[in-house]
């Protein structure tokens, strides 16, 4: 806040307001956040907090091996000093169990395929696990929310909507 200048202050939170609505609204979700991350940092915070508010002290976290190859290798870095296993597959096959705290799927896949993501979610909700979907915001234009489908946890870059850096970009 700059005290000087609070017509300029004023409008940085009314558009931070607007875009945060934004995304509520495009991710179905009931809370937005808006940050400088990345898309794949943002994804190892997702983690990190799924590992945190766990209650069944599973070590392990899935990821989709339809994520992008960037948010793969930031998920890798980061959980290796935490001591998080990651089980990178196929998440039509992977059966859930109690080994796993959450899990990550890629929303439309990084060669573009839209899956339908319910039953997975289901499965790992039956197991305790948090699911985050890395979602591409400007496809949920026409793509059901990841939230109207189970997730716990959305993240994505909006820099497809050229949101400058004042208020919530460039991610």
């Amino acid at each position: 806040y700059t005290p000087y200048q609070p017509e300029i202050a004023q409008g940085r939170l009314e558009a931070l307001l607007n875009f945060q609505t934004m995304i509520i609204d495009l991710t179905g979700l009931e809370i937005a956040n808006a940050s400088l991350l990345d898309e794949a940092t943002a994804a190892a915070e997702a983690m990190t907090m799924s590992y945190g508010l766990s209650k069944n002290k599973a070590k392990a976290y899935f990821v989709s091996k339809d994520c992008h190859p960037q948010t793969i290798d930031v998920l890798q870095t980061r959980a290796r000093p935490l001591g998080i296993d990651i089980i990178i597959g196929d998440h039509q096959s992977f059966s859930c169990d109690r080994s796993i705290f959450g899990a990550i799927l890629q929303y439309p896949a990084s060669d573009g395929t839209i899956y339908d993501y319910q039953a997975f979610i289901e499965q790992a909700h039956a197991v305790g696990a948090l699911v985050t979907v890395a979602a591409d915001p400007l496809s949920l234009c026409l793509l059901k929310p990841p939230g109207e489908f189970g997730a716990d946890i959305a993240v994505g870059s909006t820099q497809r909507f050229g949101i400058p850096m004042g208020y919530g970009g460039p991610h």
